[in-house]
């Protein structure tokens, strides 16, 4: 089924918002429709067994004995139903339909049923009811035609992944929080298992995959596929936890078609409330939305942290709490399993942010140093902008792996893919580019991506390689720092003018004086007088209230006073000494970043006492930092083009400006 098929299907199941509208905000529309698209979905997969499992649950119906396993059999799935309703015989009794729709709900097996749970379908059911709606709504999707035979389950994951785009577009939410562009979910499946393929060839082997933010379960799916593609007698378990309800019921469903376990996708947010506590997985993959802020589940996460130190999902530290996204890497590193026991490969889409954000000693930075320095990071590639449907932003595949080849070991690959894209003829929200997947005459752009993913070091040997300028190989240190603290002392001259000396009276040293104001006019006679050393001015200054016969104050807060006030800085000034050292100017302090493999007093001698000779290193507050700068490394610089062809063109638009003044002042 091409593009154009899901989308008239997906319309027609959208044209029930004109029935809707009046009695339904824009925003409820996807309330009835997604729920009613599944449950013609479900009708239309369980229609060739539907005489079969009434019959059997009619033999069972005076039996003690628990007929689940028998109706799961007669169906051919894991879920089915034990009513005689359709929606057409409901719809074609417009009387009953409420009745007749809720006991065509009730007669699901518990597993599907909790699919409608999850959509409070009861609920929009009444209400439809109450608006005379509901036989109508009925009979729109009895007439829409999902059959297996006609849409696939993969054709099924576009209808829904469009229909919630639009559900998302009109209650302001964002769609990309729900499903990814499936060939971004192919491209990713790729470069995820795509190193494993002689492994999963073998007779017999299993793989379990985790996607802990699955949405609708596309990334789920196809990875599934990819596997059974490899090796149809693969045994694949797919598991995911999904906090969007619409969306967990979409994919609880859509494993039930399939055959799989609806159970293993959890319900509930994976950082308060993991679904899949203490369990590894193979295989790890997740699109988490971008910059969510996690303050909701704030003392869950710290509190773990806290309380499981090391053992904990989140060591060894938490990021911002404005973004979450490098917890749910956290989260699944933690779900890894041990290199002894075969390990496992993790993908995940980030935007920039998770790359370069914060500080060394931030949150950010340790969870970076921690990932390079356990040699789990495999590469990042840069995807193309525009390519999901809530944002325009560039994105970042990150691949991990706790069982690198050994050529691999102790280095990361940067992969530049930004170029790799064709625009689509119609865009999606923010999505206006694909990569291209080979179809439909365009370059198999996924293809080639993977396949220079896969000889990332043989290209970046290879000087002479077409694409030798998209792949960068670095050693896992090449991305750590020092960030040290460059000194330099504080030089102060020593001046009264009437400010200072305004100041110097409202310091609280001085307001406590049995007289602060025959101390300040003590002082009067010397505003305008300036000396270059401290002991000079406090001197003079302390001779002029003593010869007045007044009271000098003692103690550190009046020598702070009396420096603030009268203390200038000068770059000819006297240095001030804390303890026989200098001490350090605030205003004058600086950061440099020195690579992990450079010694730090050797960078100093090199780039900063050759411009201010009188510099130090503050060493105790020296921190390690890591930082990925991806677009840095791949910077290519483009000189201006010439003033002369500049000046030219801007003639040229004076010209054209003038030209079409003169056509408005006729």
């Amino acid at each position: 089924m091409n593009t154009d098929k899901h989308t008239e299907l997906a319309n027609h199941a959208w044209s029930v918002a004109d029935l809707l509208r009046g009695d339904y905000k824009q925003s409820d529309y996807g309330k009835v429709i997604l729920p009613f698209t599944v449950l013609r979905r479900l009708e239309c997969v369980l229609e060739p067994t539907r005489d079969e499992v009434l019959e059997t649950a009619r033999k069972f119906r005076d039996q003690d004995m628990d007929p689940e396993k028998f109706l799961r059999r007669a169906s051919g799935h894991s879920f089915y139903n034990t009513t005689a309703y359709t929606l057409r015989s409901i719809a074609n009794d417009s009387k009953h339909a409420q009745r007749n729709l809720k006991q065509y709900i009730g007669g699901f097996s518990p597993n599907a049923a909790k699919v409608f749970e999850h959509f409070e379908f009861v609920r929009q059911i009444e209400r439809l009811d109450s608006s005379d709606l509901l036989y109508q709504v009925v009979g729109k999707f009895a007439d829409l035609d999902v059959r297996p035979e006609v849409v696939s389950n993969h054709q099924m994951g576009y209808i829904f992944e469009e229909l919630i785009r639009r559900f998302s577009e009109q209650s302001n939410e964002t769609a990309g929080e729900h499903f990814t562009p499936r060939e971004v979910i192919e491209l990713m499946v790729n470069l995820l298992i795509g190193p494993d393929d002689d492994a999963l060839s073998v007779p017999g082997v299993g793989r379990k995959v985790l996607d802990p933010a699955c949405g609708t379960g596309g990334m789920l799916s196809a990875a599934h596929e990819h596997i059974t593609a490899m090796n149809p007698d693969a045994s694949v378990e797919v598991y995911g936890q999904e906090m969007n309800p619409e969306s967990w019921a979409i994919c609880r469903s859509d494993l039930m078609i399939k055959g799989q376990d609806p159970e293993k996708i959890a319900f509930g947010n994976s950082f308060s409330d993991d679904g899949h506590y203490r369990q590894t997985f193979d295989y790890l993959l997740a699109n988490p939305p971008f910059g969510v802020e996690w303050k909701k589940v704030k003392d869950e996460v710290e509190g773990e942290l806290e309380q499981l130190g090391e053992n904990s999902r989140f060591w060894p530290a938490l990021p911002r709490i404005n973004d979450g996204s490098l917890l749910f890497l956290q989260h699944m590193i933690s779900k890894m399993k041990p290199a002894d026991k075969g390990g496992s490969r993790v993908a995940i889409v980030f935007n920039g942010s998770p790359l370069f954000t914060g500080a060394a000693g931030s949150g950010e930075s340790q969870i970076r140093q921690h990932i390079l320095e356990n040699d789990w990071l495999e590469g990042i590639a840069a995807l193309p902008d525009q390519l999901f449907y809530n944002t325009g932003i560039s994105t970042y595949f990150w691949i991990l792996s706790n069982r690198k080849r050994p050529e691999h070991q102790g280095k990361v690959v940067l992969l530049d893919a930004r170029d790799y894209w064709h625009k689509m003829r119609k865009s999606l929200g923010d999505k206006r580019k694909s990569i291209g997947d080979g179809r439909e005459g365009r370059p198999d752009q996924i293809a080639e991506i993977t396949r220079l993913w896969s000889e990332a070091l043989e290209v970046t040997e290879d000087e002479n390689h077409p694409l030798h300028g998209k792949v960068k190989i670095f050693d896992n240190h090449d991305f750590g720092y020092h960030r040290i603290t460059v000194e330099r002392p504080l030089k102060l001259r020593f001046e009264l003018t009437e400010e200072a000396l305004a100041a110097l009276g409202q310091a609280k040293p001085v307001r406590k004086l049995d007289d602060p104001e025959g101390f300040v006019a003590a002082l009067r006679p010397l505003i305008g007088k300036t000396w270059w050393t401290k002991d000079e001015a406090v001197l003079a200054i302390k001779d002029a209230v003593v010869d007045s016969g007044g009271t000098w104050p003692t103690g550190a807060p009046f020598a702070k006073a009396l420096r603030e006030a009268v203390g200038v800085r000068d770059p000819e000034g006297e240095v001030q000494t804390v303890k026989g050292a200098p001490e350090p100017d605030t205003e004058l302090r600086d950061y440099e970043n020195v690579p992990l493999d450079e010694d730090v007093d050797e960078y100093l001698a090199r780039e900063v006492l050759p411009h201010v000779p009188d510099a130090w290193i503050d060493h105790t507050k020296t921190k390690v930092g890591y930082e990925i700068p991806f677009t840095r490394h791949f910077y290519v610089y483009e000189p201006p083009r010439p003033l002369s062809e500049i000046d030219s063109e801007l003639k040229q638009l004076e010209s054209e400006i003038q030209e079409l003044l003169g056509e408005v002042t006729e």
